[in-house]
């Protein structure tokens, strides 16, 4: 990696127009793209998302839409209501990562990510299958959490995200972690912050979380992998590199199942520890 001096970034891209929100950036690497964000409030109505090779148009599920123009270099929210700068890196940054990411070649899943003893594993869940959770109890036991929401991919080495899990009240709660910063996106949230991402590292599998009777980890087929892997890309756009998508669903895959319960989450955090081999 290549700091740019000066510059800040997440999901390998250098951000400018939010100087409120460095603490939730890492240094930037001179080759990344540079994007300026910014917001505006304005009729927010959008018919149809509309995606080219430099300008995208993308609905906010929070009510407004993005205005993306590559060639420029700049994102606009046109929104109902003011937005931080804060807000603007986490949770508002994902839909502009994974456009960009098909843009510049790489690949982009919903999921979280972490280090393990021999590189970084992703986190896949869906809603409520306590992903963020999960990332925070790993956090609180000092391993390197380095994406929450979003894994953007170089190749196979993932680009580390905002520094932060956002959590829900309970959660957060359980855990005694996280400030509350109000409504971000969506939701209420409680954030923990995160320190930097220092290093660089191959991702070597996928960790997908699932209810169970027991914490277990489950190996999962090569079909498995693929069909999952795909189902949860970030983009709904042909992949920039399918040669690249087969090699990451390649890798090895578990489930890890828990029960709904809150004194079974240190226990599956240490599983997917010993999944990671750590």
């Amino acid at each position: 990696m290549r700091p740019d001096a000066g510059f800040r970034g997440a999901y390998g891209l250098r951000l400018t127009g939010v100087d409120g929100a460095h603490h939730l950036l890492n240094d930037a690497d001179a080759s990344w793209p540079e994007i300026a964000l910014s917001w505006r409030l304005a009729d927010t109505t959008l018919d149809h998302e509309q995606v080219s090779e430099s300008h995208a148009m993308l609905r906010l599920q929070t009510g407004g839409r993005i205005e993306l123009d590559r060639e420029a270099g700049r994102a606009e929210y046109v929104v109902p209501r003011p937005l931080s700068a804060e807000e603007l890196v986490h949770p508002y940054l994902v839909p502009i990562a994974a456009v960009m990411a098909v843009w510049h070649g790489r690949e982009s899943v919903h999921a979280g990510s972490f280090a393990g003893a021999g590189g970084a594993w992703g986190v896949v869940g869906a809603r409520e299958s306590g992903k963020s959770s999960t990332l925070a109890r790993l956090a609180l036991d000092g391993v390197e959490i380095l994406s929450d929401d979003l894994l953007v991919l170089e190749g196979t080495t993932p680009l580390a995200g905002p520094r932060a899990v956002d959590l829900r009240e309970e959660p957060a709660g359980r855990l005694g972690v996280g400030v509350s910063i109000g409504m971000a996106g969506a939701r209420e949230r409680w954030r923990l912050r995160l320190p930097p991402v220092m290093r660089a590292l191959e991702l070597r599998g996928w960790i997908h979380l699932a209810w169970g009777d027991r914490v277990e980890a489950v190996p999962l087929s090569g079909a498995d992998r693929a069909a999952r892997l795909l189902e949860q890309r970030a983009a709904r756009l042909p992949s920039p590199a399918p040669d690249l998508f087969l090699d990451l669903a390649s890798l090895p895959a578990w489930e890890v199942r828990r029960p709904r319960t809150w004194d079974s989450l240190g226990e599956a955090a240490d599983c997917l520890r010993q999944v990671a081999g750590g």
